[in-house]
């Protein structure tokens, strides 16, 4: 699920749900009137009801996927979780409108302007006369002075996580009254509204001991429509209840719990009641959506039903392989409560959306044969974005649109489709690119050492591969019993989670998952999961798993080109992606795309690896030729994607400092245009800017936009104004449960 406006001046992170991720105040408002306007393809599905409906009272229990290490969001461990937290107890000076457009916090803001320009930027802030934290002192400039000073970079004994923005203010200042703050610039900031938002009472900012340890289980004084009550590490729980002070239309629930609850427990989770609002995945939803429904039951005849009838309807319904493998006995007990849940389940609807983020395919060109633009380019001309935009949205009846550009999603001004800088999908074009740089078709390879393993390997010994699991053998004809010690004495045979595709037909990634099912596979349990926050990685979004598409999606058919060869050496790239379980995303999209460099004569090594290790000994290290994660679109682009695209700097020991930029692709001219951005207080330049240095990152053909990522979310039908936000923030006073009588109107339809 989306989270926005809080969290953006600490790391960035990808998701590769990346769940990190997704957070966006959009901002760089004011296209000209001469240009199409963008929209977002996919408004907030959130059961969206007036207050009047909403029922006073109650507990509305949400899953996270863990329990917040810090509640400071400036702190590098923050993650999802702290988002959530201080987006409901704490100030935030803008936030997002459906349309994924900045707008004042009215119940802080009366108003927030840039005052005077010359000699030096100075913004005027006119505080909500009724806004006090909840100890009863007025928000003011005492509160904006602290934090400036804490995440200003200045003091290194505040362990903060970025200063992007507060480094270039000079002074904070009350201004003609006590509800009136004057921030001066001592350079022009064209982001000024990405600060404080979230804002901390200087009780927390005042002092590094404060800010290092003392809002790390605990916030003492808050300033939102909840407080925070407790932190509960052994229930898994932050319990947030009403704040008394709270100046604002009161919040309709006594509390809202954050339960921490593992991806592959969502369902079972709400299902027991343990939570009623959960991101979920394209498996869960199919089996919410499956429970308006009959299932059938294979339990029909008492202990007469086979292990083979058994087996099958598991498979048929998303059994893993280990509930599939299992004795009669256990695979009973696994389908009755699968069946039990799927009664649960209809008190439960999927919300859709789109998240503001999307999945990329990176090219790492540090080095090795990615380090030739032109053999980037052929890898991005190889590609039919707008096909791997289909299999992964269009089940999902969202809209299939490719995303045109590394800086913005349709529906924020700044957004336009920058991908002509690079070109469209051309086989022949993609050829030429690789001719020019020196790979032939058919040329002489070295075969390759088994010891020279692919990207990763290493650190994977023991991973299962794409092909997974082998199946049982000889199932049909046989007696049941013996069938059952037979499954005793299987024995699983799994690869060492590396294999090439375009190399013969080994390591068949792209055949769909029936073909999959009928040789014993596990059907894409041990997949990399679009969906999961490492630290250090992700920008501050709190966010729904990746995209998902639906069992047994084949990959396109097409000729294998002979593969390309240069000094005796095959282009044969390592393709590195993580093994969690709980989303097909990434392998799917994998498959496809292995399948179009195939196309072309490019080889790909595709290697899985642990979650754990994907980002800080693949991605983060270099350790990789192309692998698949995602980037929210911040709000924000010249400060906050410039870490992500800038030129990576040599420093004096000889290392390389990347930040966030793991393609390590990076030109001066794009980090001209950044600074341009940044520093320029003119909405409609700053906008073109932003499009220009857009382009420039086309052209480099590191990092190749794919899709938008699906928002998915569980929630119990009576639960409103909350579930898939898109680009909205949500107003964490109006959640509640529906009242008795009224009716929630149909959720908005996906716009193009």
């Amino acid at each position: 699920m989306s989270q926005h406006g809080v969290g953006l001046r600490a790391v960035l992170r990808p998701a590769v749900f990346l769940t990190a991720g997704a957070l966006a105040v959009p901002f760089l408002a004011g296209c000209g009137s001469d240009e199409e306007v963008s929209r977002p393809l996919a408004g907030p599905d959130i059961g969206l009801v007036a207050r009047d409906k909403v029922a006073d009272g109650g507990t509305l229990k949400w899953a996270v996927d863990a329990v917040p290490e810090t509640l400071n969001a400036y702190q590098a461990d923050a993650d999802a979780g702290t988002t959530r937290v201080a987006q409901a107890v704490l100030p935030s000076m803008f936030r997002s409108d459906a349309n994924g457009r900045p707008v004042a916090n009215p119940a802080y803001l009366e108003s927030a302007r840039v005052i005077e320009t010359e000699p030096r930027q100075v913004v005027l802030y006119k505080l909500n006369q009724q806004a006090v934290w909840s100890d009863g002192r007025e928000i003011g400039a005492a509160d904006f002075a602290a934090q400036w000073r804490a995440l200003s970079g200045k003091d290194s004994a505040y362990w903060t996580a970025r200063n992007a923005g507060y480094d270039r203010i000079e002074k904070i200042e009350r201004g003609s009254g006590d509800l009136q703050v004057r921030v001066t610039f001592s350079r022009p900031y064209a982001d000024w509204k990405s600060l404080f938002s979230p804002l901390y009472p200087k009780d927390v900012m005042g002092t590094p001991d404060a800010f290092n340890d003392g809002a790390r289980r605990k916030l003492n004084v808050t300033a939102g429509p909840f407080r925070v009550d407790k932190v509960d590490t052994a229930k898994k729980d932050v319990v947030l209840t009403r704040n008394p002070r709270w100046w604002g239309s009161p919040a309709k629930l006594n509390e809202l719990v954050l339960h921490a609850v593992d991806r592959d427990k969502r369902v079972a989770a709400l299902a027991d009641g343990t939570v009623q609002l959960a991101d979920i995945d394209a498996a869960d939803a199919e089996r919410i959506k499956a429970a308006g429904g009959s299932a059938g039951s294979p339990l029909r005849g008492g202990g007469k039903t086979s292990v083979s009838r058994l087996r099958s309807w598991a498979l048929a319904h998303g059994f893993d392989a280990e509930q599939v493998k299992a004795g009669r006995k256990k695979l009973r007990q696994a389908i009755t409560r699968y069946l039990e849940q799927q009664q649960e389940l209809r008190a439960f609807a999927v919300r859709k959306s789109l998240e503001p983020a999307y999945t990329q395919l990176a090219l790492n060109g540090a080095g090795g044969m990615l380090a030739d633009e032109r053999v980037r380019r052929g890898v991005a001309r190889a590609l039919d974005r707008q096909e791997l935009a289909k299999v992964v949205l269009t089940p999902l009846g969202l809209p299939a649109v490719p995303v045109g550009s590394h800086l913005a999603l349709s529906g924020q001004d700044a957004y336009a489709d920058g991908s002509g800088a690079l070109g469209g999908p051309d086989v022949k074009e993609a050829q030429a690119l690789l001719t020019d740089a020196g790979w032939v078709a058919g040329g002489p390879v070295k075969e390759r050492k088994q010891s020279e393993k692919a990207a990763g390997a290493e650190h994977d010994k023991g991973e299962k591969g794409a092909k997974g699991e082998k199946g049982e053998k000889g199932e049909k004809g046989e007696k049941d019993e013996k069938e059952e010690k037979s499954d005793k004495e299987e024995k699983s045979d799994g690869d060492d989670g590396e294999y090439i595709v375009g190399e013969d037909d080994k390591g068949k990634l792209h055949e769909s998952a029936e073909e999959r099912h009928e040789k014993g596979d596990e059907g894409g349990k041990h997949l990399a999961q679009d969906g999961r926050q490492y630290p250090g990685t992700e920008l501050k979004h709190g966010s729904a798993p990746g995209a998902y598409a639906p069992r047994g999606t084949a990959a396109p058919a097409g000729a294998v080109a002979a593969p390309l060869a240069k000094d005796g050496k095959a282009l044969d790239l390592r393709f590195v992606l993580p093994s969690g379980p709980g989303s097909e995303t990434l392998d799917t999209v994998a498959a496809r795309i292995s399948a179009m460099l195939a196309k072309v004569g490019i080889r790909t090594t595709v290697t899985k690896v642990s979650d754990e290790s994907y980002f800080k000994d693949h991605i983060a290290s270099g350790d990789y030729d192309l692998a698949l994660y995602s980037w929210p679109s911040s709000a924000f682009p010249a400060t906050d994607a410039r870490p992500i695209y800038g030129k990576p700097i040599p420093a004096a020991d000889g290392s390389v400092n990347i930040e966030q930029n793991y393609t390590r692709v990076g030109t001066d001219q794009v980090d001209q245009l950044f600074d341009q951005a940044a520093a320029t207080l003119d909405e409609g330049e700053a906008r073109d800017l932003i499009r220009k240095a857009d382009s420039r990152i086309w052209a480099a053909a590191a990092s190749i936009p794919l899709y938008q990522r699906p928002e998915l979310v569980g929630a119990r039908k009576d639960v409103v104004n909350a579930g898939a936000f898109g680009f909205k923030a949500p107003v964490y006073e109006d959640m509640g449960f529906l009242k008795k009588g009224a009716k929630i109107a149909p959720g908005p339809t996906a716009t193009k």
